[in-house]
């Protein structure tokens, strides 16, 4: 009996399958002459090069059976090598394009696991030192394949991302745009043949293609790429690479790539300052292209990331050093690059966040400001001046909301004075329009050579500077009474001064600037705690305003009246005049004659004679340390931030309560939104204030030494207390110890201490 043949198992299908696949292999290569290879006149490839019907048969074969598609790569992938190896070029083209075909043809899923060979081969020959096998690795089709197919999520995986992008910025490396400082990247329609513009091409559309999940698969490696070869020093090929990847990427993905950059400053903090610095400076040169792009949180997280470095870097242990000090000029410069292609009103908030995060002492606070901060106050100040030259302003009032004119203010009286130096820097940038900062950058009394570009000023100016002038004022006022300041402090504020007399051109607000000047000049002749060298640079900048204001507002009178002064000093005081000095010859006498000085009465016959009411500036100066009882608010109370509070209490700036024919407000008709929005304003930083204090005091009581606590709850009023003990036995009276008149006391038992005189210490101690 004949038995009935058995089907062939599976293991022995595939192993005939593999076996065919091998024979159509070999067949690939077996009709290559080798002989050709050795012969450079007939090039890479043989006269037949792949045969045609072969690779047919195993591409129909590849399709037919998907499964074995990876053991095809890696024959291929291992035969490759071989010939890599034994430099048999011709083999390895043959090979790579078997491959290329296939990945073309096929469309299975099973084509990953192909694709981890051909991305295996892709490696080999970028790694080879023969250019023209890095050629053909760049020619490959291998992304463009893949990213139209179900392989998206697998050529983004970091085992082939960590393969395909160092071997790309290898070859990159090679560019000669890559080694010097204002290395750009070709745009995408130039011709070039060398194997560094493939490896761009290919870097640009491998990043063009990445989605959003997808760009820290590519800045990931990149990032490595470059500790590894150390080349953020210098950053030549580190910029070059990251402007290749800002202009190839999605614009609104470019916001990635920032803060990929940004978190790698992090994971160098601990890195040398040089690393550092040329990581954030070459953040400088491509923030600027994400700054498009960044709406809403995007923006103020990008700049508190910025301040945060500058923060970390200041608590440094050598924050002096010049290499820390580069670093955070490369971290400013990055600030103000990306506040440059911001909108207007978004650089606004930008400086008003920056303001919010500048540290200052209060004299009710138990600490005050370190040397830390006040090295945080200066990098901080630098960061927003930086911020200020990129914005052009157009209204005063939209420049300078109260939020951030009042804190501003206040910083113009920080004790170091190049913090005061710098806040006058930022009132100069964000106050000029016309370009008159050089113009007026030191007091002069020739104005005509100057050549001022003066406009009449708008009615929202005037608006402005009549509600917050006595507050701008007072504050450059109090600024010149310090007396660490220097001639460049004096100069800087003569050009805020300067400033405002040019930009706010008008009748309206020429009296508050005159009355200024007369308060300057109160100053230098009144004040026994500044120096004669700071009293003579007073006189020197009151008699500048005066030529300026009386040019600007074009009044005759006032002119004439400032040209004599001037003829005057030329003649008999030229120390009051321009150019300011440090020091002046100790001979000289702070005591003029009044015909050195600015007359009030002559001051204002001038303006009455121009049709201008003086009857303001008659009142007297509003700003005389004499009249002036209280100091501002920033400096010595929060509850009061504004003239206008000032002269709403008991204290008067001026005698225009008792002054002849002027009526006196009340309090009542001062009474608008505006004041009751303020109101509610201090209230609410009145409570945290408060809130802060007790949590200080809190703190102190928890953590002092007790020999501290115990001087601290002891009390502090024995004068007061036995003051108020002995006015109150005078008047207070005992029932029991009452008498008939005439007769005796009715008790004269000893009564007990009264109550008042029981002394209750501030926190008792247990």
């Amino acid at each position: 009996m004949r038995r009935a043949p058995t089907q062939p198992s599976e293991e022995a299908n595939a192993v005939m399958y593999w076996a065919y696949a091998g024979l159509f292999l070999l067949n690939c290569f077996c009709r290559l002459e080798r002989p050709s290879l050795n012969d450079p006149n007939t090039g890479w490839y043989s006269q037949d090069g792949l045969v045609k019907n072969n690779m047919e048969k195993l591409t129909f074969y590849s399709l037919s059976s998907p499964e074995k598609l990876d053991r095809i790569g890696e024959y291929l992938f291992q035969r490759a090598s071989r010939d890599i190896y034994r430099r048999r070029n011709g083999f390895v083209v043959i090979a790579m394009e078997a491959m290329d075909q296939l990945l073309v043809a096929c469309h299975a899923k099973t084509l990953n696991l192909f694709v981890e060979s051909f991305l295996k081969m892709v490696q080999k020959l970028l790694e080879s030192t023969d250019p023209q096998l890095q050629i053909l690795a760049t020619q490959s089709g291998v992304v463009r394949r893949t990213l139209s197919d179900d392989l998206v999520e697998n050529i983004w995986e970091p085992v082939h991302m960590d393969k395909i992008v160092p071997s790309l910025l290898y070859n990159m490396q090679n560019s000669r745009y890559s080694n010097k400082e204002d290395a750009t990247p070709d745009s995408p329609t130039e011709e070039r043949s060398d194997p560094p513009q493939f490896a761009e091409t290919c870097m640009r559309e491998l990043v063009g293609r990445a989605s959003f999940g997808h760009i820290r698969c590519v800045i990931r490696p990149v990032l490595r790429h470059l500790d590894n070869h150390q080349l953020w020093v210098p950053n030549y090929f580190a910029i070059h690479t990251f402007r290749i990847i800002m202009f190839s990427i999605q614009s609104q993905y470019s916001y990635t790539v920032v803060e990929a950059l940004m978190t790698h400053l992090d994971d160098h903090s601990k890195s040398s300052p040089k690393i550092r610095t040329n990581i954030a400076d070459t953040l400088s040169k491509i923030i600027s292209i994400a700054a498009g792009e960044s709406v809403g949180p995007s923006v103020l997280e990008i700049i508190n990331s910025l301040l945060s470095h500058l923060r970390v870097s200041v608590t440094r242990n050598q924050p002096s050093s010049s290499d820390e000090q580069l670093y955070q000029e490369a971290l400013i410069n990055a600030l103000g690059e990306f506040a440059n292609h911001l909108p207007d009103y978004q650089k606004i908030e930008i400086m008003m966040f920056i303001m919010s995060k500048v540290p200052y002492s209060q004299p009710d606070r138990i600490v005050s400001v370190g040397k830390a901060d006040v090295l945080l106050q200066s990098i901080l100040l630098k960061s927003l001046l930086k911020v200020g030259t990129k914005y052009q302003t157009i209204h005063l009032n939209t420049t300078f909301p109260p939020s951030f004119l009042e804190p501003l203010l206040r910083m113009s009286l920080a004790a170091d004075a190049e913090m005061r130096l710098l806040v006058q820097k930022i009132f100069h940038t964000l106050i000029d329009r016309h370009q008159n900062i050089t113009k007026l950058a030191k007091p002069t009394v020739n104005i005509a050579p100057l050549d001022l570009t003066i406009d009449k000023a708008s009615r929202p100016d005037v608006i402005f500077i009549r509600k917050h002038g006595p507050e701008i004022y007072l504050a450059l006022y109090e600024s010149l009474e310090l007396t660490s300041n220097t001639v460049e402090n004096v100069e800087s504020i003569y050009t805020t001064l300067a400033l405002l007399a040019v930009e706010l051109a008008s009748e309206e607000t020429v009296l508050e600037l005159l009355r200024l000047v007369l308060s300057l000049q109160d100053l230098a002749l009144t004040s026994g705690q500044i120096s004669v060298s700071l009293k003579f640079n007073l006189h020197s900048i009151v008699i500048s305003l005066l030529v300026l204001i009386s040019n600007v507002c074009n009044i005759t009178s006032l002119m004439d009246y400032a040209n004599k002064i001037v003829e005057t000093r030329q003649k008999e005081a030229p120390h009051l005049l321009p150019d300011l000095q440090s020091q002046y010859d100790t001979g000289l006498s702070s005591r003029l004659a009044p015909g050195l000085l600015v007359d009030q009465t002559v001051l204002s016959e001038c303006l009455k004679g121009a049709g201008l009411d003086s009857g303001k500036l008659q009142q007297g100066s509003g700003y005389s340390s004499t009249s002036l009882q209280h100091r501002h608010s920033w400096v010595e109370s929060a509850g009061r931030n504004s003239l206008a509070d000032i002269n709403s209490g008991g204290t008067e700036l001026d005698s225009g309560g008792s002054s002849p024919g002027v009526q006196k407000k009340l309090p009542g008709e001062e009474l608008t939104f505006e004041s009751m929005k303020r109101i509610l304003t201090e209230n609410n930083n009145n409570h945290v204030m408060e809130e802060e204090k007790r949590l200080q005091l809190s703190h102190f009581f928890r953590n002092a030494p007790f020999q501290d606590l115990v001087s601290k709850t002891q009390p502090k009023h024995v004068v007061l207390q036995s003051k108020l003990s002995e006015i109150f036995n005078t008047l207070a009276v005992d029932p029991r110890n009452t008498s008939q008149p005439g007769g005796p006391p009715t008790d004269t038992k000893p009564s007990q201490a009264p109550a008042y005189e029981i002394h209750f210490p501030e926190l008792f101690v247990y």
